[in-house]
């Protein structure tokens, strides 16, 4: 798994490369420490190299969700191949998320 978070056009973009698993965590968790301090610019979670997610990638998607709301920024995820779109749905982070 490789994640590279990167400043787009004024927004944090993360990027992930590979698969989202338990063993992936940690590390994926330090590397989207910047993402944290996002204060009031958006961040996109760019999925299109993601081959999987498990509950561990998704509960640091929501992580990072709940911090950047209260500091005005919005989380976009973009590039999302259909697995990891039936994995959001079944779980209903579907409905927590924004997608570009």
């Amino acid at each position: 798994m490789n994640t590279t978070v990167k400043e787009q056009d004024g927004n944090l973009v993360a990027i992930f490369e590979g698969r989202l698993d338990t063993a992936a965590a940690a590390q994926t968790e330090q590397d989207l420490k910047p993402l944290m301090d996002s204060n009031g610019r958006d961040i996109i979670l760019d999925c299109a190299q993601l081959a999987y997610i498990s509950s561990s990638g998704l509960r640091l998607f929501l992580s990072v969700l709940k911090n950047a709301k209260p500091k005005g920024s919005h989380v976009y995820i973009t590039n999302m191949n259909s697995d990891i779109r039936s994995v959001f749905t079944m779980t209903g982070f579907i409905n927590l998320f924004e997608f570009k």
